[in-house]
């Protein structure tokens, strides 16, 4: 429902003075009338409209926030022109909360709030209401909706988006300046009382800052704050809610406000003069020191530059300025040289790059000092006269012969003597040498420009007294040109000449070269030797010569080569020649001069058969005669084998052959010693080479007397092997089988052993070892048998 102006008025008045009165009838106002009201109004046809009466009874609309009662907060009631009081109507609350932050009495329309409510949370409520007959649920009224505004209190303080606040404002700057503006809200009404009226002020940083109650703009209230006395400022502001009255609600917030720099102090040097010491031998570009001048100001507003105005050094000093640290260093510009100048003075200027032109009254923002540099004495080494030297020599010129000389000098005040030497790394084949004492350099071996034209030295000149001190120079020396090489043909010429030449026919042109190099250039005459009835020589006086024939035909049967002396010579001074022999063959050409053959042998051989054909089949014959000369020399040497197999061993050798010994029950080793000297008969020896089976001993048998048989067959064979071309030079043994007489053993034949079965006793056969077992067993036996029978 809407209610006039007037009675909304009176309602607010009497909410505010009387919060505690809710009970409220309002009348129905002529802007909004009941459904149920009758009026009547003229429509667009002119007929008559009927409005009907709204029979709803309001008692509230506003409910104040925070509500601390212990019952339900009453909100208001609904009643219906319908409502007999019976009971038979009942009342329905929908919307927004209904049923559960606003219930209603069914019975009575009573409308309550079941807990506190905030504004803040939500300003207002929109609800629908009707009622509707109990027994039939039909609705006797038009469902009808309604707005219940919560109204505000002074539950919130005021508040400010950050809790620091950061800001800065120029040093110097006048009172007023600006700095900052802080905002702070409130979360009440700010339509309904002085809730949401805030007033700032100032509680910290004063007499510095201040504020503006209204709009909270922070202002600069002392002039000339300077950023060298203070740079950092704290100043809180407290926001008070209630237009700053008494009970108001306020918050407060920090701002950290700093003073930025301005170029408003000069630079100023700590002292007005500075010395400074530097050596002698300090090279260009050497810092021989820095100053620096004091600004209070930062960044930007501190930026020098150092120049030298003036002093009697400026030629020979430098100043550089150090952006980083602000400071002058101070270089070298030019060598300096204690014997010439001890003392310099400077007159150094450090000024502001950038200048405020509101503090020129501050000025001048540049300040200067006196620099003195004292050079001090150091040992140097000594100094050539020249940078490089140039020394040209004609290569005929004699050893010991002075090409030139350096000359050095000690620059100290001492003026110490100087030692000359050759750095022999560039002079590897010591083709010079130096005078250590004046510095001549003269030459130690020959010289040849054609070996080398130029000879870069490098000279050392080291002072006696201090021979660390020293001093390198490059000295260039080039070999000028003499004429001492005779001129030769520039290549090889093979040159022929065809069997049906004629005379005056071109059969070559030569060319020569000389390995000297004449300041006019080259120049060569050709001539010949001597008279030459075949052959003649026309110089063409362009360093070439053309050989021409003297006469028709030549014949290769008759003379096949012709050697032609050709004499070169050259034209400076003195003048060198040599003669060169071309080698001229005679060949067989065809019509038009191409040559086919050369070889006065090629007329006997068929035609079809080329001179390649001829050397392949010679060839062939060759390995064939190689081939068969190498396989009769190796039969030969397969009958003449040497006894010795290896030609690396030289030492005493055995050499074995293939003779076949007892068997495999033979376990003693042929002793050689009863040929040497049967006299002399050792005792049988165990073979080492295998392991016996059986150990017994061997009968010995009596000494065959001395055999003059055997002697004379040893010596003779030995006498053969002396004599023969294929025995080994050095000792060696050699076996060989001879019978001799008769055996050691006797006979063993049993032809007579008929005669003498009786009286024979074989039993020594056992004693002999086990070649003779089997002969033992057969006679042993059979004479058992004979007894047994």
């Amino acid at each position: 429902m809407i209610i006039q102006q007037g009675l909304l008025v009176v309602l607010l008045w009497v909410c505010l003075l009387h919060p505690c009165l809710t009970a409220m009838v309002f009348s129905r106002t002529t802007d909004q009338q009941p459904k149920s009201f009758a009026a009547r109004g003229v429509g667009n046809e002119g007929k008559a409209l009927h409005r009907q009466k709204r029979g709803w009874m309001w008692n509230q609309f506003f409910l104040l926030e925070e509500y601390t009662g212990s019952d339900n907060q009453y909100v208001g009631k609904l009643h219906s022109d319908q409502d007999k009081g019976d009971g038979s109507l009942k009342y329905i609350l929908s919307g927004d909360g209904a049923g559960t932050l606003f219930v209603i009495d069914e019975r009575t329309g009573d409308i309550h709030a079941t807990r506190r409510i905030d504004r803040e949370e939500k300003a207002y409520y929109t609800l629908r209401a009707q009622a509707i007959n109990r027994r039939t649920l039909r609705p006797v009224e038009p469902e009808s909706e309604f707005v219940i505004k919560i109204h505000d209190i002074n539950d919130n303080e005021p508040t400010f988006p950050e809790e620091v606040y950061t800001a800065s404002v120029p040093e110097m700057s006048v009172v007023g300046t600006s700095v900052v503006q802080v905002t702070a809200t409130d979360a009440d009404d700010p339509s309904y009382g002085n809730s949401a009226r805030i007033i700032y002020s100032i509680l910290q940083g004063q007499p510095y800052f201040s504020v503006e109650p209204e709009t909270g703009i922070i202002r600069t209230a002392l002039p000339n704050m300077n950023r060298e006395n203070r740079e950092q400022y704290q100043v809180v502001i407290q926001a008070k809610d209630m237009g700053g009255q008494m009970g108001g609600l306020s918050g407060t917030t920090t701002v950290n406000i700093t003073l930025t720099d301005v170029n408003d102090n000069p630079p100023r040097f700590p002292q007005s003069s500075v010395h400074l010491r530097i050596p002698e031998s300090s090279p260009v570009g050497t810092a021989i020191g820095t100053i620096k001048a004091s600004d209070a100001d930062i960044g930007r507003n501190a930026e020098l530059e150092y120049r030298i105005i003036d002093g009697d050094g400026r030629d020979m000093f430098d100043i550089v300025t150090q952006k980083e640290t602000q400071e002058g260093v101070i270089t070298v510009r030019k060598p300096l040289d204690y014997e010439n100048r001890r003392l310099y003075t400077l007159k150094v200027e450090a000024e502001n790059l950038y200048v405020d032109p509101r503090f020129y009254y501050l000025g001048p923002f540049k300040d200067t000092t006196t620099v003195k540099i004292s050079v001090e004495d150091v040992d140097e080494p000594p100094i050539f006269s020249r940078s490089s030297y140039l020394f040209e020599i004609h290569e005929d010129i004699e050893v010991g012969t002075i090409i030139g000389t350096v000359m050095a000098r000690d620059p100290d005040s001492a003026a110490g003597p100087i030692r000359f030497s050759l750095d022999r790394h560039t002079d590897l084949d010591r083709i010079f040498n130096i005078h250590s004492g004046n510095g001549s350099i003269y030459t130690s071996k020959m010289l040849d420009r054609e070996i080398s034209q130029w000879h870069n030295l490098s000279v050392i000149a080291a002072e006696i007294n201090n021979p660390k001190e020293m001093t390198r120079v490059s000295v260039y020396v080039r070999i000028l040109d003499v004429n001492d090489n005779a001129p030769q043909f520039a290549v090889f010429y093979d040159t022929f000449v065809c069997e049906n030449a004629r005379a005056g026919q071109l059969i070559q042109t030569i060319s020569a070269v000389d390995k000297d190099d004449p300041l006019g250039g080259q120049k060569f005459f050709f001539s010949l030797a001597a008279v030459n009835p075949n052959f003649t020589v026309q110089d063409n006086e362009d360093n070439t010569a053309r050989i021409l024939t003297r006469r028709n035909g030549f014949s290769r049967h008759e003379i096949s080569t012709y050697l032609l002396p050709v004499v070169i010579s050259d034209n400076d001074y003195p003048i060198q020649s040599s003669t060169g022999t071309l080698t001229i063959r005679v060949c067989a050409c065809d019509s038009r001069g191409n040559m086919q053959s050369c070889n006065a042998e090629a007329l006997l051989l068929p035609a079809g058969l080329s001179t390649g054909a001829l050397i392949a089949i010679l060839l062939c014959i060759i390995i064939l005669l190689v081939i068969v000369v190498l396989f009769a020399a190796l039969k030969r040497q397969r009958k003449k084998e040497p006894l010795i197999l290896s030609k690396e061993d030289i030492r005493d050798n055995i050499v074995s052959y293939n003779d076949e010994g007892g068997g495999e029950e033979d376990t003693q080793a042929f002793d050689i010693g009863t040929l040497r000297n049967p006299a002399a008969i050792e005792d049988k020896k165990l073979r080492r080479d295998i392991i016996p089976e059986t150990l017994f001993i061997p009968r010995r048998t009596p000494s065959a007397p001395d055999n003059t048989d055997v002697r004379d067959f040893i010596n003779q064979r030995l006498k053969e092997h002396d004599n023969d071309p294929s025995a080994p030079p050095y000792d060696s043994l050699a076996t060989y089988a001879y019978e001799g007489n008769d055996s050691i053993a006797e006979s063993l034949s049993s032809l007579e052993s008929g005669t003498t079965e009786g009286d024979q006793n074989y039993d020594y056969l056992k004693e002999w070892g086990p070649r003779f077992n089997k002969l033992a067993e057969m006679y042993g036996g059979g004479e058992s048998d004979k007894d047994t029978s």
